[in-house]
């Protein structure tokens, strides 16, 4: 098992962020908050792990797809909060932030209809089905959570094999076998 790290933690730099102006009832332009454009454009893209500026204009407008709230624009805040997301995880290039990007519009869909359970609203075959898709979007996640797992560990895994002759008459056993001391007999 893994220890935790003692002992005064370094800051986290705050997460990078955008803000959104409205283009139209689907589309928001995301500009940097404060500061210099440039820079902040920079920050995205070492938060993506790219050094592609269409991956990185593809990718918020993902979030913001992503981040509609039923009935309701695209929040700031939700898209905020999955580029937080996305940068605490630190991926290394496209692929490992295109999943990451997956994982965290999975959590942001779930969260909502989790949300929805709670209010009960629509009857009890209402929050069985809700209940039904929750379960279905955690399930996702996990699975996302382990791909993500097994891309950065390599998906190496270690077998061994070794061929083994029984002569005919002979017995064998198979399994790691222990020798016990004489006061075990």
């Amino acid at each position: 098992m893994a220890s935790t790290p003692v002992g005064p933690q370094l800051p986290r730099p705050n997460p990078v962020r955008v803000g959104l102006r409205r283009l139209n009832a689907n589309v928001e332009k995301p500009y940097p908050p404060a500061g210099d454009a440039k820079e902040w454009w920079d920050r995205l893209k070492a938060a993506m792990g790219t050094a592609s500026s269409d991956f990185v204009s593809q990718t918020l407008y993902q979030l913001q797809t992503a981040a509609r709230l039923p009935c309701d624009g695209i929040s700031a805040i939700a898209v905020n909060a999955a580029l937080s997301m996305i940068e605490s995880a630190k991926p290394r290039d496209e692929v490992e932030a295109a999943l990451i990007i997956q994982m965290a519009c999975t959590h942001t869909a779930a969260m909502a209809v989790l949300s929805r359970i709670g209010g009960a609203h629509g009857g009890g075959r209402h929050v069985a089905m809700m209940a039904a898709a929750v379960s279905k979007i955690l399930r996702a996640f996990a699975i996302q959570v382990e791909s993500l797992r097994r891309l950065r560990a390599g998906g190496s895994q270690y077998m061994r094999i070794e061929h083994i002759h029984i002569e005919p008459e002979a017995q064998a056993m198979i399994g790691n076998i222990q020798s016990r001391g004489k006061e075990h007999e």
